[in-house]
This record gives structure tokens, sequence and C-alpha cells, in this order.
């Protein structure tokens, strides 16, 4: 019988329109198209694997350069393996079959095609995530996207008001010194400029501190800040000062927009992430609440192979160091390429669990005395919890401090 050649796929993404390329084992070009994003499209597709050869028992694997969009979320549907590529990785493979530096469509899905043709061992496919776990994925870096514009828009409107309305900021520093609080918001849509502060009564303002949700202490706050808004500063031009006024405006209604996103957004995923099997085993740790587990999960997923080891989940998280080695060189350096999302939860975790865990305090301090700076120690944290985590959903285990962070032999016999 003559053997049948194992074909792969190749899909260039476009906004408007997606190549098709299919090859053999020996590279041959089997069958191409281009096809838009579409019922039609989706089905033509199928048609060509079809044709192919391709079934349930062995579908056709395919390469493309982003792990999302409603093609990816079509073929995943299908139940074929589908190999996320980075455009980077693409563009460095391009070389290998032109040397010219051409490039089109076409060429770039054949060459997607020979990357699982040829290297389908050393790529990972896109993880087998339940659904529940992609939609608390989404919501979670939806909430997280929210949090930085947040932020960003923060502090653009301190970066404002410092040039124009030093007194708002000292306001805001009496109370918390955080721009984004009610209280702080509420007072700057009273009054956005200097001016306006100056007319400011007693009756508008406390107003102002119960629209905000204020109920304790309302006359002795609003003596505060009648006072502090109508202390002498340095003034711009009226019109200026004016101008400047109505830009802190429309800032103030995307920080505003921002806050209400977030709070809605948090709830959304922790109700989402209350409902997965893996809660109870991450909230279990230390520093870990239903949000930043959430993001947490929303990371990882929960596809148990598609970590092998704690050392994969560790590099994919940024804890893990790198160690380039070259003749007599031999340099150890933190780790660039990673996920930031997940990366910048560790950094919270890592806050929250030096105040709730002894272990990691002692970890901590141990790590710091030896000579880490502070982040090479939050780091090293963070790698210890994400090897327990690694272990607990692998065999469906709740953290234990004792066995996370064991006592010291010395330490043990003093007890």
């Amino acid at each position: 019988m003559e053997d049948i050649l194992k074909v792969t796929c190749g899909i260039d993404w476009a906004e408007k329109h997606h190549d098709i390329a299919l090859v053999d084992d020996n590279g041959t070009l089997v069958a191409k198209a281009r096809i838009t994003e579409s019922v039609e499209g989706f089905q033509t597709l199928l048609a060509i694997l079809a044709e192919a050869g391709d079934d349930g028992d062995c579908p056709i694997p395919v390469a493309i350069e982003t792990p999302r969009g409603l093609l990816v979320a079509a073929l995943r549907a299908t139940g074929r393996p589908i190999y996320p590529i980075n455009p980077m990785a693409v563009a460095r493979y391009r070389e290998r079959y032109s040397a010219s530096g051409k490039k089109s469509d076409h060429a770039d899905a054949v060459v997607l095609a020979n990357i699982l043709r040829t290297d389908m061992h050393v790529h990972r496919p896109l993880p087998a995530d339940t659904e529940l776990a992609r939609s608390i994925a989404v919501l979670a870096r939806a909430c997280q996207d929210a949090t930085w514009r947040r932020t960003r828009a923060s502090n653009e409107l301190r970066s404002l008001l410092r040039e124009y309305y030093p007194a708002m900021l000292e306001a805001a520093a009496n109370r918390s010194g955080n721009l984004a609080t009610p209280l702080t918001r509420a007072m700057l849509e009273l009054a956005p400029t200097p001016a306006a502060a100056i007319t400011l009564s007693k009756a508008r303002i406390a107003a102002a501190l119960r629209r905000a949700g204020r109920s304790r202490n309302i006359d002795q706050v609003t003596a505060e800040l009648h006072a502090i808004l109508r202390q002498p500063h340095l003034r711009q031009d009226p019109l200026v000062e004016q101008a400047m006024g109505i830009q802190a405006l429309r800032l103030l209604a995307t920080l505003t927009t921002e806050c209400a996103s977030i709070d809605h957004l948090s709830a959304a995923a922790e109700t989402a992430f209350q409902q997965h099997p893996d809660y109870e085993i991450i909230t279990s740790f230390p520093g870990i609440a239903a949000q930043a587990g959430a993001r947490l999960l929303g990371e990882i997923g929960d596809d148990r192979t598609r970590f092998v080891d704690a050392r994969s989940l560790k590099a994919f998280a940024g804890a893990a160091p790198v160690t380039r080695a070259s003749g007599r060189s031999l340099v150890v350096s933190q780790r660039r390429i990673k996920n930031d999302r997940l990366a910048a939860v560790g950094f919270t975790w890592g806050l929250s669990a030096l105040n709730q865990s002894p272990g990691a305090r002692a970890h901590y301090d141990r790590r710091r005395t030896a000579g880490d700076g502070h982040a090479a120690a939050f780091r090293h944290l963070f790698n210890r919890f994400l090897g327990c985590l690694h272990h607990c959903l692998r065999t469906r285990q709740h953290y234990r401090e004792t066995t996370a962070f064991p006592m010291p032999a010395k330490a043990a016999v003093a007890a």
C-alpha cells in the first residue's frame, strides 16, 4: 500500500482575507487558496483540508500567527491542533526560503506550513482550555487593561493639575493622595479650576461629599477642604486656566469611566472564577483573593498538559532566570521575554503574601540577607509559589504552609 504523505497547513492571517497553503512531507505544495473570514470562507477551508486527507482521527495541524480571532475559534471547535507561531519567528523562518527578502501573503502561508512540517516538535499547540477558563481570561484581561488605563488617566490628570491647580492636588493628598477616589473626582467635577474653587461654599462641598458616598465626619472634612481650596497659590492666566479646566474635565470623564469599568469587570471575573473547579485550590494560597486568582487562572488556563513541569510555568511567568553560556562566559540574568500579565499578578501576590504568610516573609528576608535586591527577592518568592501552585493543580491539593516553606532544622530544634 502506498504511504500517505503527512500534510500540514499554514494560514497567513490578515484583516480582510486569509491565505491558505498545504504542503506534504516533501515540502510540495498540495493546495492553496484565499478565503474571507466568513461562514463561506471557513467551509472552503474545511473542504480543502478534507481533500488533502483530513479526518477526525488524524486532523491536519494548522499554523497561524495569532492565537485569537473568529477563525481560530472556529478551528478550535473542530478539535484539530492549532499552533500559534510568533510573527518574529516566522520572519526568521522566511529567511530560510528566500535570501532576497521578498514577501507575499501566499509565501508566508507556505512558510507557516513548512514550520510545522520540519519543526512541529519545538512549537506548542494552542492550549485546550475549557470554555469557562477562556471566558475568565477575557474578563480578567479586560479588567487588568482597565486598571492600566485608569492608572494612565490618573497620571495624566495629576500632571495637568500640577500645571495649574496645586490646591486640588493638596486636597487629594490630604485625604488619600489618589485622584481616582470618588471624593477627589466629585470635588474636581464641582470645581475644575482654582477660580471655581474659591467660590465654593461649605454647603456645596458637603453635598459633593455625600454624593461621593461620604457619611462620617462630613463637617470636619468639609472645613478642611474649604480651607485648602481657598489658600493662595500661583495662577495661570484666566483664559489658559479655563482651557486647562476643560481638559481636566475630559480626563476626569475618562478616569470615571475606567473606574466604573473596573468595578463591573472585576465583579464579572470573580463570579465566573468562583464557578471554576480550580477556584478553591488557587484561593487557598496566601495573598490570592478572587480577583488575583481570576487573573492567574486566565493566564495559565486549565489545560494541565500545557506546562509539562513547574520549570516551564516559571519561565512563562518570567520568574525563572535566563542563563547565557558561551565559552568561558556565563551570565545569569532576569528573564525579559515573559507573560507580562502573569508577572504583574506575581508582584501583587508577593506583596499580599508577605503580610499573610510567615514562610513567605522568612523566605523573602533570607533572600535579602543573601544579597538580593527587593525585585530579585520578589521574583524568587514568586518562583517558589509557582512551583507550589503547579504541584497543587496537578495533584488537586490545597496549599499547605508547612509543605511550601518547611521550617529549617535549627529553627525546628529551637522550637
